[in-house]
C-alpha cells in the first residue's frame, strides 16, 4: 500500500493498523533545537482517546506516545530538543477486540471501506478496518504535536483551535461561540446552549444504534501574511487536501466557502485599512484567511463534513465476497458521532500543513 506519507518539507508517514500491536508515525523535516518531550504531545493525544464518555467508541487505549528517535538530551542541556534527524513516535494498541468483527469477515460494509478495499488489494483487514479505521488518526494527532512545536519555534503565539458546529441537522448559535467552553464538554461544542439538546439528540441515536454526522470547524491565528503558493501550492488547496484525508469526511470549504456562492462582490470582498502599526487592518474574513493561495495574516478558517458511521447495529442490506445478497449489523465498539473525535485530527492536519508551508516559505525567501 502506497500513499502513507504526506507534506513536503514537514513530512508525515504514518504506519500500523487498528488491531495491530502498535500505530505510529515518522516526521521527517522537524528544526533542530525545539524542545520536544512526550508529554507536549501526550496532552494533544488525550484529547482524541477513546473512552472518554458514552458517546465516543468504549475502546480503551492510553495512547501513551513513546519517542524513538530524533531527539537529545545530555546533563549539560536544560531540555530534550530535536535533531533535525526522523521523529519516529509509537503508540502501541492494547485493547483490540477482534473476534468483534468475525461476523463481517467476509461481508461489506455499506458506506465503508470494505469492498474498495477488497477490490484494489484483492483482500481486506476487516478487525475494524485495518488501515481505513479512525484509528490511524491517533498517528496524525502525535504528529500535529510536533508540528504545534515548530509554528511556536517561529512565529511565537500561534493557537489552532477546532470545535464541533454542527450534529446532524443541529447548528450551533454563533452569538455564543465561547472557546473556553469547548473543552467543558464531551462533544467540544463551543456553545453552551446547544450541549443539553445535543446530549439529549445523540443519546437516542446511541440507544437505537444508529449514527449521526457532524461539521468541524478549524481556526489558525497568529500566522504571517505569505504563507503558500499561487498556483500549484496554493494553501487553501492543501488544507483541503489535508482534512479531506481524515476519515468519514466528505467535504472542506475554506472561509465562508459555498455560502460565497450566494454573496455578491462588494459583499463578498474584505476590504482593507491601514492600522495603526502600518499594516493593513481587513474589515471582514469572507476569504477565510487565504487571499490568491497565500495566507493574509488573518485568521485561517477551514470546516469539514464527517459522514455518519457506517458501523451501526441497525441490518443493512449488502453483498458478501462470494456476491451472495445478504444482510450485516455491525456489532463492536463504535462512536455513535465521529465528527466528535475528529476535532483534534482537524487541528493537527491544519498544523501539519501550515509548519510544512512555514518551512518552505522560510526555504524560499528566508
Amino acid at each position: 500500500m502506497s500513499h502513507n506519507s504526506f507534506g513536503h518539507l514537514f513530512r508525515v508517514t504514518t504506519f500500523g493498523e487498528s488491531h495491530g500491536p502498535a500505530i505510529g508515525c515518522v516526521v521527517d523535516g522537524c528544526p533542530p533545537g525545539i524542545a520536544l518531550t512526550a508529554e507536549d504531545i501526550q496532552k494533544d493525544l488525550d484529547r482524541r482517546r477513546p473512552g472518554q464518555s458514552k458517546f465516543v467508541t468504549q475502546r480503551q487505549e492510553a495512547d501513551a506516545v513513546k519517542i524513538l528517535s530524533g531527539v537529545f538530551q545530555d546533563e549539560r542541556m536544560a531540555a530534550q530538543v530535536t535533531t533535525g534527524t526522523p521523529i519516529a513516535l509509537m503508540i502501541e494498541n492494547t485493547d483490540q477486540r477482534s473476534k468483534d468483527y468475525g461476523d463481517i469477515r467476509d461481508k461489506y460494509r455499506p458506506g465503508h471501506a470494505d469492498y474498495t478495499y477488497d477490490a484494489k488489494y484483492g483482500l481486506r483487514d476487516y478487525r475494524g478496518g485495518g488501515r481505513s479505521s479512525a484509528r490511524e488518526t491517533a498517528s496524525r494527532v502525535a504528529a500535529g504535536a510536533v508540528a504545534r512545536k515548530v509554528l511556536q519555534a517561529l512565529y511565537g503565539a500561534v493557537t489552532i483551535r477546532a470545535a464541533l458546529v454542527q450534529m446532524g441537522d443541529r447548528t450551533i448559535t454563533r452569538a455564543n461561540w465561547d472557546w473556553k467552553t469547548v473543552d467543558a464538554n464531551p462533544f467540544f461544542c463551543p456553545d453552551a446552549a446547544a450541549v443539553a439538546p445535543w446530549t439529549e439528540y445523540l443519546e437516542g441515536l446511541r440507544k437505537s444504534g444508529s449514527s449521526i454526522g457532524a461539521v468541524v470547524e478549524v481556526v489558525a491565528e497568529g500566522l504571517p501574511a505569505g504563507l503558500g503558493a499561487p498556483v500549484y501550492g496554493k494553501l487553501d488547496s492543501e488544507l483541503a487536501s489535508a482534512l479531506m484525508s481524515i476519515n468519514a469526511v466528505k467535504g472542506v470549504e475554506i472561509g465562508d466557502g459555498f455560502a460565497a456562492a450566494a454573496l455578491a462582490g462588494e459583499d463578498n470582498a474584505d476590504e482593507m485599512r491601514m492600522g495603526n502599526d502600518g499594516k493593513p487592518v481587513f474589515l471582514s474574513n469572507h476569504a477565510g484567511g487565504i487571499l490568491g493561495g497565500i495566507s493574509s495574516g488573518q485568521p485561517i478558517v477551514a470546516r469539514f463534513a464527517v459522514k455518519p458511521t457506517s458501523s451501526i447495529l441497525r441490518p443493512r442490506r449488502t453483498i458478501d465476497r462470494a456476491g451472495a445478497e445478504t444482510e450485516i449489523v455491525t456489532r463492536g465498539r463504535h462512536d455513535p458521532c465521529v465528527g466528535i473525535r475528529a476535532v483534534p485530527v482537524g487541528e493537527a492536519m491544519m498544523a501539519i500543513v501550515l509548519a510544512d508551508a512555514a518551512l518552505r516559505h522560510r526555504g524560499q525567501v528566508g
